[in-house]
């Protein structure tokens, strides 16, 4: 990915103006897992040059409208979803305002947004035809991530990237600590001006051969393994198609269901402080089925923090080299995707490198603790005290100072765009980051990811401060008003939108079960 973006960004319009060669081991096995992703994987399709139906048909992809969180709150079949779309009261949004204030037998997105009911029907975000349904749906992907990256390699290697399938042995440094030259074990020394190590949590040149130190966040999100299936429709299709991600809160963690063109990816995100790995894998299979008993599973351990420093003299870490929160929200590859364009962006271009590795780290920085921050909260609000897990969860000492200080903020009054034009509250930390060097202000959100009303969703979804708002305005509350516009764009998506499913037969050749 890093790759195919960098030869499209930096070498525009037939242009040579950087060299690119990728290293491939053909040994170390990929994770193999089904990835959902966010809205902003189309910027990077959209710059690379890649077609919409081209990348689904060679990916096995579906669409995501949402993420439905099923037993978040209470373990009794509720649930919440967090979808791409939602419509806003003008001139002034009150919606948020009105809702804290009723008596919430409506969720609040189904307040404010068509799109969790056009999910729950299985609907499909595209028309068949010519799209007359108004504003159009917001959407992203699932898809199978080796799929993808094959794809991408046969796309930029005949756009001038090149392929070298080999593992990387060494890598020599100068006195001023840059990479001079890695060496391959067939022999061969490349040199370059730039590094980008995307080699995983082995992060052989970041932190192997430079030693940049790795900030360890687990404290905050206690889930350090998964324990990840397929379960292909050829031997269980469920009858339809969901159009959005699955998270499941199980007994030590939560499980993703993704659905693809061929199969579903099973995963169950789990803290081995609170469940064996057998377990994990029978728990996993219980909320599967018992068609999944043959299935065979593996164990992905991971750990949750970020490099001290992204981009540290001649390199720069990509991807899980760099950092890694789990996929609660789909953020693996977005952390990818915006390394890449975020070193577009910053590329030096005229030789000057100090300023632009600089900004480069502390964006990089801000955002991993937006998305801290932000799974931070799914489990934080939990009223769930049934098992050993959920009641750690919800210690204070598991919720982040910057969270804290958040919360703090919307007990006074609910979130608003302005929070985050300046996102420092009181009772933040005002300690630098360790490895920042001169740079000593703390991380801060920015909402390049997540703005207010994201906050709003997740927040309203898991019942923030009911009783403290029953206590201010009584107990007789009014319902929810569910504005006209979103009633009828509820009560036409039936008539006007297929099933995805059948949206995937008819226009990238899904086989029908």
């Amino acid at each position: 990915m890093a790759a195919a973006y960098l030869n499209a960004a930096l070498n525009y319009g037939g242009q040579r103006n950087v060299e690119i060669c990728l290293i491939e081991s053909p040994t170390i096995p990929r994770i193999s897992v089904g990835e959902a992703t966010i809205p902003n994987i189309q910027h990077i399709l959209s710059v690379i040059g890649i077609d919409e139906i081209d990348f689904m048909k060679a990916t096995d992809a579906t669409f995501k409208q949402s993420i439905k969180y099923e037993n978040w709150l209470h373990n009794d079949n509720s649930y919440y979803h967090h979808p791409f779309s939602r419509y806003r009261t003008i001139p002034i949004d009150r919606n948020g305002y009105h809702w804290l204030r009723s008596d919430r037998s409506q969720p609040f997105m189904h307040m404010v947004s068509d799109q969790p009911q056009i999910c729950d029907l299985n609907l499909s975000p595209k028309m068949l035809g010519q799209w007359d349904f108004g504003t159009p749906l917001n959407y992203a992907f699932h898809m199978n991530a080796q799929k993808f990256a094959d794809y991408l390699c046969a796309f930029s290697t005949k756009r001038g990237v090149k392929h070298i399938t080999d593992d990387v042995a060494d890598a020599d440094v100068t006195e001023g600590g840059d990479i001079a030259s890695v060496k391959t074990k067939e022999g061969l020394i490349l040199e370059a001006d730039l590094f980008i190590d995307c080699t995983g949590f082995a992060a052989i040149l970041i932190e192997k051969k430079l030693g940049v130190k790795f900030i360890d966040c687990s404290k905050w999100l206690l889930c350090n393994r998964a324990v990840t299936m397929h379960v292909p429709y050829d031997d269980h299709y469920p009858g339809f198609l969901r159009p959005f991600t699955r998270a499941t809160a199980l007994n030590a963690g939560w499980v993703w269901d993704i659905p693809l063109q061929t199969l579903r990816s099973r995963g169950y995100v789990y803290s081995s402080d609170f469940i064996s790995d057998d377990e994990a894998e029978r728990e996993l299979k219980r909320n599967e089925g018992p068609h999944s008993e043959s299935i065979s599973a593996r164990i992905v351990p991971f750990k949750v923090g970020h490099r001290e420093k992204s981009w540290v003299g001649n390199c720069v870490s990509i991807g899980l080299a760099g950092g890694f929160i789990e996929p609660l929200e789909s953020t693996g590859l977005y952390l990818s995707d915006l390394a890449s364009v975020m070193l577009a962006e910053h590329f030096p271009h005229k030789g000057v490198v100090e300023p632009l590795r600089n900004r480069f780290n502390r964006i990089m920085t801000n955002r991993f603790y937006e998305v801290l921050d932000f799974i931070n909260m799914h489990y934080c609000l939990t009223k769930r005290d049934d098992t050993k897990f959920w009641k750690e969860v919800r210690k204070p000492e598991r919720i982040n100072d910057r969270l804290k200080a958040k919360f703090e903020y919307w007990k006074i009054k609910p979130p608003s765009p302005n929070d985050f034009a300046d996102n420092f509250f009181e009772g933040q930390s005002n300690t630098s980051l360790p490895g920042q060097g001169g740079d000593l202000r703390a991380a801060m959100d920015t909402a390049g990811l997540w703005n207010h009303e994201s906050y709003e969703c997740i927040m309203y979804g898991m019942d923030w401060e009911r009783e403290s708002f029953a206590k201010e305005f009584g107990p007789n509350l009014p319902p929810p008003r569910i504005p006209d516009l979103v009633l009828r764009r509820q009560s036409a998506a039936p008539h006007k939108l297929p099933t995805h499913a059948d949206w995937l037969q008819k226009m990238v050749g899904m086989k029908q079960y």
